[in-house]
């Protein structure tokens, strides 16, 4: 795939093709890793990444990290979700760092961001049983104590809650106004006092929890950000957050591209490949276009980050989350048509990898979601 990008840049790519593929490139290594594949994370090949520098290769080095940007980041997550490595915890950790790096006090910032790139994984936590793609319906409230806040209510969906070192809540601090405003963020350390953590039980295994708060206490200096200005500091972070998830589906269309192509050109029926029949020749055709133009899309938006982080990108950022998931889904969907039954069968990726981008296009913003945003920037 077509990637601008530096000589330097290029050398660490091949560096995290060559870990991954030594340290778990295989699929029996990746189930000794994640006890049978009931785990999405595994803390071992984490901790030996953050011990290489690589998870907070976009943190600036004097909180720990290597001081690159927005390409930097999306490189690496491409080469781990394509190389298949057991790392689910990175994904939101980036996105919840970001939100530390650009909102939290210099006291936060210090302590989350450098344990982030020691190996540390973060959640994030803003739907709720009654307001997923409508965050403004939010209803779990923190309350001004006298010597901070209490916490009470339900959230849902938190991906990686039950391992997490901390959570960073969406609360509702004010009902005065309009609905976006009067939200505000706090960080949870894990096994806060008054925290319920209960797995759900889903497709892709355990890797999402309900969150229940009942009178949970915290400090004053909890406050992620400003008092009740949490929509405007999520909105500040779309561009990160969308284009880490389009990071990673294109690292995880590529290898279901990939899976699919090495079949069809071993596979033989009626006394030949069946990749050389004309039907699944031009879907291939098809799908390596698509593929194109995602990656062409995905670097040029990172690119724009790196260019002027401060700048908001909601067109292109949603462009990015969009094109990425739809066509990721696309090509494990006819991954596994082309595959036949072996395409629905555990001893082969492909039903990882249906699993994995059909989920795409619903967490993060849905795809209708992001077509909305996309409408509006054009005044529709």
């Amino acid at each position: 795939m077509t990637r601008t990008i530096t000589a330097e840049q290029q050398a660490f790519v091949e560096a995290v093709k060559d870990f991954v593929r030594r340290e778990c490139g295989t699929r029996e290594r990746r189930l000794e890793l994640t006890g049978g594949g009931t785990r999405t994370h595994s803390d071992e090949l984490y901790r030996k990444m953050a011990g290489l520098g690589w998870l907070g290769v976009a943190i600036p080095e004097e909180l720990g990290g290597a001081g690159g940007g927005m390409v930097d980041a999306c490189l690496f997550l491409e080469e781990t979700a394509y190389g298949m490595a057991p790392i689910g915890g990175h994904g939101p950790a980036r996105i919840t760092a970001g939100v530390y790096q650009r909102f939290g006090t210099p006291a936060q910032r210090e302590s989350v961001l450098k344990r982030f790139c020691e190996g540390s994984v973060l959640a994030i936590s803003m739907s709720e049983p009654g307001a997923g793609s409508d965050v403004g319906a939010l209803t779990c409230r923190a309350e001004r104590t006298a010597d901070g806040w209490r916490v009470n209510g339900q959230k849902t969906w938190c991906s990686n809650a039950h391992f997490a070192d901390s959570i960073l809540l969406i609360a509702r601090t004010d009902s005065s106004g309009d609905k976006h405003q009067g939200l505000t963020m706090f960080h949870v350390p894990a096994g806060t006092a008054g925290l319920d953590i209960r797995q759900i039980d889903t497709m892709g295994g355990r890797e999402v929890n309900d969150l229940f708060f009942t009178d949970l206490e915290l400090p004053a200096d909890a406050v992620v950000g400003e008092v009740d200005h949490a929509w405007r500091q999520l909105m500040g972070g779309l561009n990160t957050e969308r284009l880490i998830l389009a990071a990673m589906m294109l690292g995880t269309a590529r290898r279901a591209f990939d899976d699919t192509l090495a079949y069809i050109k071993q596979r033989e029926q009626f006394g030949q490949p069946i990749g050389s029949f004309q039907a699944l020749a031009h879907r291939i055709a098809d799908l390596a276009t698509e593929l194109e133009c995602c990656t062409l899309l995905v670097y040029s938006v990172a690119a724009q980050v790196d260019s002027d982080p401060a700048r908001l990108l909601p067109r292109q950022a949603s462009m990015a989350k969009l094109k990425v998931t739809e066509t990721a889904k696309r090509i494990a969907l006819e991954g596994m048509q082309m595959m036949g039954g072996y395409g629905y069968a555990t001893e082969y990726e492909m039903e990882r990898h249906v699993r994995a981008t059909v989920v795409s296009t619903i967490y993060g913003g849905t795809s209708e979601i992001q077509r909305e945003i996309i409408a509006k920037t054009y005044g529709l």
